[in-house]
């Protein structure tokens, strides 16, 4: 089944995401993708995350329809201009790959290049690109031209709960929804209060939402993303608890799966986020009961 056919049959989706190599030896990618390809409907290719250079997500995602692996392919408005994305989306749907996640970018300052690059823009965010997508899918292009052939892609957005206050996160929901979003996945979440009062409003969408489930490897990165990573919040009851872990993975994979125990009812899936820690996915989802 393809992640379409998954969410609008009303089946529990679940999703993994992994990094391209950064260079050209693609075996621990693959290796990676073969530890989800049984346990997940689709595997999102990151594209340049953190703004760090990276083989291309186009390219990862060639690679796992090669290996039969559904695939989601991330693509940013940072690093191209609306030609570079126009062509892409198409080149993507002519390989097969129809899952597009849209995104606008993280900040070049937080990469490997912040000294050198230039962030484009051109197309000034998601809500942009998603248009850009669905006038593809009508038939013309953003200079009004028609097209020989058009495609049909299912697009997805992110939306962040916030810190403080869930209204720019719901609105920015809608405005993405009104820009042609399909299904949605939200940043990592280590609170399913909040997540569940966030649902009862965003459910008037009508869209389906994956809650995001990020591996804490450490109290350390915990203590880091709260202080770094805009909008997340890790209670200080899940620091202590892996603070005080005497085995970090065993601890990480419990309190994933707990979070997806509190979260599943009130959401159609659940996007993993592993961190290198793949080879733990099946894990989770086996204490989680999926």
């Amino acid at each position: 089944m393809s992640l379409r056919e998954v969410l609008e049959s009303g089946r529990f989706a679940v999703t993994a995401q992994i990094d391209p190599a950064k260079g050209v030896d693609v075996s621990e990618f693959l290796n990676s993708a073969g530890l989800l390809q049984d346990r997940v409907d689709a595997v999102n290719v990151s594209d340049q995350q953190s703004a760090v250079m990276r083989l291309g997500s186009l390219a990862g995602c060639c690679l796992l329809k090669q290996k039969g692996i559904e695939s989601v392919l991330h693509m940013t408005c940072r690093d191209r201009n609306r030609i570079a994305l126009q062509s892409d989306l198409l080149s993507a749907y002519v390989l097969g790959i129809e899952n597009i996640l849209c995104l606008t970018g993280d900040d070049i300052d937080l990469g490997d290049h912040r000294q050198q690059a230039k962030p484009i823009f051109d197309l000034d965010d998601s809500v942009s690109l998603l248009q850009a997508a669905r006038g593809l899918e009508q038939g013309k292009d953003l200079a009004g031209r028609e097209l020989r052939g058009v495609p049909r892609f299912f697009l997805g957005a992110c939306v962040t709960l916030g810190a403080d206050s869930m209204e720019p996160g719901l609105s920015k929901m809608q405005k993405k929804v009104e820009a042609g979003a399909q299904f949605f996945q939200t940043q990592a979440i280590y609170d399913p209060k909040k997540f569940e009062t966030f649902m009862q409003e965003a459910k008037k969408f009508g869209v389906p939402v994956l809650a995001g489930i990020g591996l804490l490897k450490s109290a350390s990165m915990a203590r880091f993303m709260n202080r770094n990573v805009a909008g997340m919040y890790i209670p200080d009851a899940l620091i202590d608890e892996m603070d005080q872990a005497e085995k970090k993975p065993e601890k990480s994979v419990e309190i994933a799966a707990r979070l997806i125990n509190e979260m599943k009812d009130v959401c159609q899936g659940i996007h993993i986020t592993a961190a290198g820690w793949e080879s733990r996915v099946s894990a989770i989802l086996d204490t989680a009961g999926l």
